[in-house]
């Protein structure tokens, strides 16, 4: 008669408080790593805007986080990608927390990075599996950023530009429409407060005044954190059309007023231009709205898309306030917000 095997004894091994969390902490500490020799902007070396950076340093900080996590015991393939994706989500929060990086730019960048993470949590397991941890395949991960960023750094930043138009018919006449576009003053924060740039961190528009320069108008636009700046049209038609460009100076932007990575008229993002059209339809009227852009990064396939959903829905609470504003100019109840 076969008996069958009796049960292995428990280990007895007492493990550390927090164990379960090594992996990640491990993850996070390599990213962190890496993030501020970023910021040390070493010649031809890895900097945050990079793909080197966008793609294959959270893929190595899930790869990271997955081999420590191996070592101790095996974990299952769910266990791989939370690991990776919940890495690179601490490590994001690590950037803000130390201030290496700023709200915006941390909440736009983190849904990426932490899939991607979660990508190489999976393969960093799947590896450590086939071949039981190979110490030299984490190595090799850990160091591909940096090698890829001295291959990347030379290349030009690739352009996209793309223009975005939306359009809102109100009940007002035209110059009351065009009166408004060309003097606010003071904007009230709950008018503009639910556009998602300004959800994000981006500072609150609080005021936009137009003047005659000889030839030209000159808009000038205060908003909060103490960023202004000019726009600035040669082309325009009273109560009809006007075209504005954008004027920024060393001081349009102190010091943390924005992440440097979003600034308007920087590197990676700016807008050409803003045309607005005044058409009479029926009783009210018509305005429209166009707005022009460039995104230059090594990822634009991502930051492009995000750029063209924020300046939309811009453009959507910038008519909505327009259209209220004129609103009620024509029926007399905004005294004291329009001059």
């Amino acid at each position: 008669m076969t008996w069958p095997p009796l049960p292995e004894p428990e280990s007895t091994e007492r493990k550390l408080p927090f164990s379960r969390a090594w992996p990640v902490v491990a993850g996070v500490l390599f990213g962190l790593a890496v993030r501020a020799l970023a910021e040390a902007r070493l010649p031809f070396g890895l900097y945050p805007m990079m793909f080197s950076f966008i793609v294959l340093v959270p893929f190595a900080v899930g790869a990271v986080t997955v081999y420590v996590a191996e070592r101790s015991e095996r974990r299952t393939t769910g266990y791989h990608f939370r690991a990776g994706f919940m890495a690179n989500v601490f490590l994001v929060l690590g950037t803000l927390a130390i201030l290496l990086e700023g709200l915006i730019c941390a909440i736009l960048i983190v849904p990426l990075l932490a899939l991607i993470g979660g990508v190489g949590g999976l393969a960093m397991g799947s590896v450590c599996r086939a071949t039981n941890w190979p110490k030299s395949g984490v190595g090799v991960v850990a160091v591909l950023p940096l090698l890829m960023a001295g291959v990347e750094a030379p290349l030009p930043l690739p352009d996209r530009f793309g223009s975005l138009q939306r359009e809102c018919l109100i009940a007002a006449a035209p110059e009351q429409v065009w009166a408004q576009l060309m003097s606010m003053p003071a904007i009230r924060p709950e008018e503009m407060e639910d556009g998602w740039m300004y959800r994000i961190g981006v500072p609150l528009p609080l005021s936009g005044v137009t003047r005659q320069d000889g030839a030209a108008l000159l808009r000038h636009v205060e908003m909060g954190r103490g960023i202004q700046f000019d726009q600035v049209s040669t082309d325009w038609q009273p109560a009809r059309r006007v075209r504005w460009t954008y004027r920024f100076t060393a001081e349009s932007f102190p010091p943390r007023a924005m992440d440097d990575h979003v600034r308007i008229g920087g590197r990676h993002f700016d807008l050409l231009d803003t045309v607005y059209t005044v058409q009479p339809e029926g009783a009210g009227t018509r305005l429209k709205v166009s707005m022009g852009y460039r995104v230059s990064t090594q990822f634009n396939w991502y930051a492009e898309p995000l750029a063209r959903w924020l300046i939309g829905n811009f453009e959507e609470v910038a008519l909505r306030l327009y259209a209220r504003r004129a609103e009620g100019d024509a029926r007399g109840d905004n005294a004291g917000l329009t001059r």
